[in-house]
C-alpha cells in the first residue's frame, strides 16, 4: 500500500504495520481468558477490520494513512470490550471513517458503547457537512443530538428547514415537538397554508418585532399594495441591519419575494398598458406607492421594466413624492440599498445626469466613487458589470474621468496589496474605459486577449459552404405587419430571390457572397402562431444542418424572452430590435459567449432596425467585414432627423462595455 508514495518511507510504515497486525493476533490466539469461539470472533473482527479498510480504500474513502490509525483503534476497541468498558471514547477520539468501521464489525456489536457510538458518528457526520444537517437526520430522526442539531439547521438554512417541517415523517415531528423559539416559528409557518407568505418577515417574527396577526390582514389579500409596501419596510429595515453587519434570516427570501410582487403587482400592469398615451390612465396603479416603494419597483424589477415605464412613470414619480426631492435624500431613505443598480439603470435610461443633479457636485462624486469602489469584495461580478454597462451610458466627460481615476486608484491598490481578483477586474475595467478615448490608442481585443469588437470578419460567418445564415425573429402583433412589409421590400430588388413557405420566408443573394435569411411570417400571436412558425424553422434548420451566425429579434421588448428561449448557440451577431434590449445582454452572453451585441437602451424603432440590417447584409453581400466603427457612421448619416436622437440610443458591439467585460474575465479566469 503507497503509504506516502516514496518507497523509502513506505516499507517501514508497512513493516510496522504488518507487525502490529500479527502482534494482534498472537495476542487474541494466546489469551488464556478467550475460548476458542471468543477468538474466533476477535480473529474474525481482525479480518473484517482490514477488509472494511481496502473496501474504503477501493472507493477513495479512505487513504492509506488511515490504515494504521485503524490498526490502533480496533486494538483499543478490543480491549475496551475485554475489560467491559464502552467502545464511545474510541469513536470520539477517531475519524468517522474509522468509527463507522468499527461499529460495523462483527466483533464489537455486542458491545455496550454501540448505540451511543452510532449516535455520536452522526453527530460527527453533521459537524462536517453543515450543509446537510436535515439529510442526514433524516436517515435518523431518533438521534439523541437530534434536537441540538435542529436548531442549529434553523440557524443555518431557514427555508429547508420549512420544508422538512412539512413533511409528515419523523424528522417533521421531531421538528415540530422542538421548543426553540425559531424552530417553532418555522414549524408553525410550515403547517399553514400561506405560510410562505409570512416567511419573508421570519427575523422579525422571531425577534418580536412584528406579530403574525398583524401581517394576517396584508397575507389574506397579497395582491393588495399594503403586502408589497410591508415588504418594502422590512426590506429597508434589514438594509439599515446589513449595514451594521447584522444579517437577518431569510433575507434572501424577502428579496424574492419583493421582486415577483413588484413585477406581478405594477411593473406587468404599466408595461402592459404601454400603448395608452394618457399617463394618469396608464401609472393609475402607481398613484398611492411612495418613493421608497417606487425606489423598488425600479430595482427589483430592472430585467421586466419597460423603458417607458421607468422613464416616463416609476422615475419622475419617486421625486414628485418627495418633499425635498433630491437624490442624496432618496438614497437616504433607502439606507443606500441597491444604489449601485439604480444608477446603472439611470445610466442605461439616460436620467442619470438628472439624478446626480439632484445632488450637490461633492455628494454626487463621492456616490461615483463609492459606485467604482468595492468591486472585488462582491461575490459576483454583477456590480463590475454595471459599472462598465454605466460608464458606456455616461456623456459627461468630467464624470467620465473621475471614474476612470477612482478605477485607477482602486487598480493601483489591489495591486500593492497583491488581490489577484482585485487586480482583474480594475485592470480590464481601466483598459476597456481607455479603449474608448481614441487618443489613448488601446486595441482592446490585442490587450484583453479576447475576439476582435471592433470588426466580425466575414469569414467568421460563414459555414463550411460559404454561406452566411441569418434568422429573423418576427412576431404577430399588431406593429409586425408594418414591419414585416417593409423588411420585404427592401429585399425586392435583382441581388436578392425570395421563397415563401406556409410558415417562413426565404431570401438568399443572387449576387456576391451566398445570404440566406430565414424569417418565420408574423402570424396570430393571440394563437401563438408565431412561435410555432419559429419552431418549425428550427426544426427546419435541425434537419438540414443549419447554423444561424446572425441572428435579429423584431418586435416589442416583451417578446425578447421567447426570441432568448430559442437563440442558436452558433449566433455570433445578435440584433435586438426592440425596446431597452440593452437590459438583455448578460442572457444573451450566456448562450452565445463571445456575440457582437446590437441593441438599444431606450426606445427601438423599426426604421433603425431596417437600416441596421440593410448595411448589415449589404456590406457582408458585397464580401466586406463588418467594421462596427464605420458602420455605424454610415448608417447614422442616412438616418432623418426624427431619429437621430433615438438611433443614438442604439449601442454598437464596440460599445457594450459590460459584455466585453464578461468575455475578458471569463477568458483570463481560464487562463489561470
Amino acid at each position: 500500500i503507497p503509504f506516502t508514495g516514496n518507497v523509502l518511507l513506505d516499507r517501514p510504515i508497512d513493516r510496522n504495520l504488518r507487525l502490529r497486525i500479527h502482534n494482534l493476533r498472537a495476542r487474541i490466539e494466546m489469551n488464556k481468558d478467550l475460548n476458542d469461539n471468543a477468538k474466533f470472533k476477535w480473529l474474525r473482527g481482525v479480518n473484517e477490520m482490514l477488509t472494511g479498510f481496502l473496501s474504503a480504500y477501493r472507493s477513495r474513502s479512505m487513504t492509506p494513512a488511515m490504515l494504521p490509525v485503524l490498526a490502533k483503534a480496533y486494538e483499543d476497541a478490543m480491549l475496551a470490550d475485554l475489560s467491559g468498558n464502552s467502545i464511545l471514547p474510541v469513536i470520539i477520539e477517531n475519524s468517522i471513517e474509522v468509527g463507522d468501521i468499527l461499529l460495523n464489525n462483527f466483533a464489537l456489536k455486542n458491545n455496550e458503547g454501540v448505540s451511543a457510538a452510532g449516535d455520536y458518528l452522526v453527530l460527527k457526520s453533521c459537524q462536517r457537512n453543515p450543509d446537510d444537517i436535515l439529510k442526514i437526520l433524516t436517515r435518523y430522526p431518533d438521534n439523541r443530538f437530534a434536537d441540538s442539531l435542529i436548531v442549529q439547521a434553523a440557524f443555518r438554512d431557514q427555508e429547508e428547514l420549512y420544508t422538512y417541517a412539512a413533511v409528515p415523517n419523523a424528522l417533521g415531528r421531531r421538528i415540530q415537538s422542538s421548543g426553540h423559539p425559531l424552530v417553532k416559528i418555522i414549524g408553525r409557518l410550515a403547517l399553514t397554508k400561506t405560510g410562505r407568505m409570512y416567511f419573508p418577515f421570519l427575523d422579525n417574527l422571531y425577534r418580536n418585532r412584528i406579530t403574525m396577526d398583524s401581517i394576517t390582514p396584508y397575507v389574506v389579500n397579497d395582491s393588495s399594495m399594503g403586502y408589497y409596501q410591508l415588504l418594502v419596510k422590512t426590506r429597508i429595515d434589514y438594509a439599515m441591519r446589513m449595514q451594521r453587519g447584522d444579517t437577518p434570516m431569510a433575507a434572501e427570501v424577502l428579496t424574492n419575494k419583493l421582486r415577483s410582487k413588484a413585477v406581478e403587482l405594477f411593473i406587468n400592469e404599466i408595461n402592459a398598458l404601454h400603448d395608452v398615451s394618457n399617463e394618469q390612465v396608464r401609472f393609475r396603479k402607481l398613484e398611492h406607492l411612495g418613493p421608497e416603494e417606487l425606489y423598488y419597483l425600479a430595482v427589483m424589477g430592472e430585467e421586466e421594466i419597460y423603458t417607458s415605464s421607468f422613464v416616463v412613470g416609476v422615475y419622475p414619480r419617486i421625486f414628485q413624492r418627495m418633499r425635498v426631492p433630491r437624490a442624496d435624500s432618496l438614497l437616504r431613505l433607502v439606507h443606500g440599498d441597491y444604489y449601485k443598480k439604480f444608477i446603472k439603470i439611470c445610466a442605461a435610461y439616460n436620467t442619470l445626469d438628472n439624478f446626480l443633479g439632484r445632488m450637490d457636485r461633492y455628494t454626487a462624486e463621492n456616490l461615483m466613487r463609492r459606485f467604482v469602489n468595492g468591486l472585488d469584495v462582491s461575490p459576483t461580478l454583477e456590480d463590475a458589470v454595471d459599472v462598465a454597462d454605466s460608464y458606456a451610458s455616461i456623456y459627461q466627460k468630467d464624470l467620465r474621468k473621475l471614474i476612470l481615476a477612482q478605477v485607477q486608484v482602486n487598480l493601483a491598490a489591489s495591486t500593492e496589496n497583491r488581490n489577484k481578483r482585485g487586480s482583474l477586474i480594475y485592470e480590464l475595467l481601466n483598459t476597456i474605459f481607455l479603449s474608448m478615448d481614441s487618443t489613448s490608442k488601446v486595441n482592446i481585443a490585442e490587450r484583453l486577449g479576447i475576439d476582435p469588437v471592433y470588426i466580425m470578419p466575414r469569414r467568421s460567418l460563414q459555414d463550411a459552404t460559404g454561406r452566411i445564415i441569418v434568422q429573423q425573429f418576427s412576431y404577430g402583433d399588431k406593429d409586425a405587419r408594418n414591419y414585416f412589409g417593409a423588411f420585404m421590400s427592401r429585399f425586392s430588388n435583382a441581388n436578392w430571390r425570395i421563397v415563401r413557405k406556409p410558415q417562413w420566408v426565404e431570401i438568399s443573394s443572387v449576387k456576391g457572397t451566398p445570404i440566406t435569411i430565414y424569417a418565420n411570417l408574423p402570424l396570430d400571436e393571440t394563437k401563438e402562431l408565431d412561435l410555432q412558425a419559429q419552431d418549425s424553422l428550427i426544426s427546419y434548420f435541425e434537419q438540414k444542418n443549419l447554423a444561424p451566425s446572425i441572428v435579429i429579434h423584431r418586435g416589442h421588448s416583451y417578446y425578447v424572452g421567447e426570441t432568448i428561449k430559442r437563440l442558436p448557440a452558433s449566433a455570433k451577431i445578435v440584433l435586438l430590435g426592440s425596446c431597452g434590449g440593452y437590459q438583455k445582454l448578460n442572457d444573451i452572453l450566456k448562450i452565445c459567449p463571445q456575440a457582437h451585441i446590437i441593441s438599444s437602451k431606450q426606445v427601438a424603432a423599426g426604421v433603425l432596425n431596417q437600416s441596421l440590417i440593410d448595411a448589415i447584409t449589404e456590406r457582408l453581400r458585397m464580401g466586406k467585414d463588418l467594421n462596427w466603427e464605420e458602420l455605424w457612421k454610415t448608417v447614422k448619416g442616412r438616418v432623418g432627423a426624427g431619429y437621430r436622437e433615438k438611433f443614438d440610443d442604439y449601442i454598437p458591439p464596440h460599445r457594450n462595455l459590460g459584455a466585453i467585460f464578461i468575455m475578458a474575465y471569463d477568458k483570463a479566469a481560464k487562463m489561470e
